[in-house]
């Protein structure tokens, strides 16, 4: 026997005791839970986040804070009177008077908002009350609450809501949805990118699966996006309570809670969307080109709400448009303009369409991480 023979034969025959082991390579979900979970430690070590969710955090609270106060030190409502009526307004020191010769004179001012409504003599003969109140498009509670009488009230314009109020809540839904959004995509774009740009991708994905990075940096930024909104939810229901409104969270409440619902299945499409098309370019200074694209989605609602919040059609379509509903629907379940199918059908749109997203979004993503130098066109990257 040679000495080479042999000496292979006391390696096979000697137990294996040295210090090299291999371990097993990590499941798919333990995978996307190690990266989730560094996306995760990333955003709460960030100073910059923390300064922006506390920045929005106070912005909210005081928000709720402010309309409490502007609640609980109202200027008195002015009051169109006609006639007798004028005795029984006198009557009540919270009330401003503003004395007018006939109930038509007194519709003119109710409509072109210079009273907040108009009380008048009854003409109903079967009444025992001696007035009756006329507003514009919803019951005047502050006019109601400081006569001494329940009158009969006449609305010239029925509405649903106060205008003002569906206003503050459109205003309010658009512009969690735009800043939260776009905060969190942003770095979703900008990681992905920084990753190519020091090759650092190369390393994780000789360790995991390229999917399971994709999964692991959605799940991750996803989960703070959610948490942000729910502390948000959580903190203007208390605010409301404290100050005093809560029959105002009695009706924006279940708003919020579908509005929660909805956003967290919307930042998945988005965020498969900002990590797939950051992808495609290899320098940070390339992000706001391939990005801009998902920008506009993510603002479009925010400036629809803004100038058709009070649009049957227009937030009827955006409620089933899945870059929207988001907005759209939680807006329209406040107004009660929804129907109680409508959500489930608009969540299931949602859903449909961000699974579609993602198996699309993981193609390109993984078909053009490894691209470096010039920009990979979409056609190359969806084709591989």
């Amino acid at each position: 026997m040679s000495i080479d023979t042999a000496s292979q034969s006391a390696r096979e025959t000697a137990p294996r005791t040295g210090i090299r082991r291999t371990h097993p390579a990590p499941s798919f979900g333990q995978s996307v839970s190690l990266v989730a979970g560094r996306e995760i430690l990333a955003r709460v070590r960030s100073k910059a986040f923390l300064i922006s969710t506390g920045i929005l955090l106070l912005l909210s609270v005081g928000s709720v804070v402010v309309g409490g106060i502007v609640g609980a030190n109202p200027t008195l409502p002015k009051v169109a009177v006609v006639g007798t009526a004028a005795e029984v307004v006198a009557g009540s020191p919270t009330l401003e008077a503003v004395a007018v010769d006939s109930v038509d004179a007194a519709k003119k001012l109710v409509r072109d908002g210079t009273v907040s409504a108009a009380v008048v003599p009854s003409t109903d003969t079967a009444s025992a009350l001696d007035v009756s109140v006329i507003a514009l498009d919803s019951p005047p509670g502050d006019v109601l609450q400081a006569l001494s009488v329940t009158p009969e009230v006449e609305l010239l314009q029925p509405a649903d809501q106060n205008g003002f109020l569906v206003y503050l809540v459109a205003i309010g839904f658009g512009l969690i949805f735009f800043v939260s959004a776009m905060t969190f995509g942003s770095i979703i774009a900008q990681s992905v990118v920084e990753e190519k740009q020091t090759r650092v991708v190369e390393i994780l994905m000789s360790t995991i699966p390229v999917r399971a990075l994709l999964a692991g940096k959605i799940l991750g930024n996803s989960i703070m996006a959610f948490g942000q909104i729910v502390v948000i939810g959580v903190l203007v229901s208390i605010g409301m309570i404290v100050t005093g409104q809560r029959v105002l969270l009695a009706d924006v409440g279940p708003s919020i809670a579908w509005f929660a619902v909805f956003f967290a299945f919307g930042f998945v499409l988005l965020a498969a969307l900002y990590a797939a098309t950051a992808s495609l370019v290899s320098r940070q200074e390339d992000v706001g080109s391939v990005t801009s694209p998902v920008m506009m989605l993510v603002m479009l609602p925010y400036i629809l709400v803004i100038l058709f919040n009070d649009n049957p059609l227009v937030l009827g379509i955006m409620s089933y448009v899945p870059f929207s509903a988001p907005v759209g629907m939680p807006l329209r379940l406040f107004t009660g303009s929804a129907e109680w199918w409508e959500p489930l059908l608009s969540l299931a749109i949602l859903i449909t369409t961000t699974a579609i997203v993602i198996v699309i979004g993981s193609r390109i993503y993984s078909n053009s991480l490894l691209r470096m130098g010039a920009r990979v066109s979409l056609r190359e990257a969806l084709r591989g």
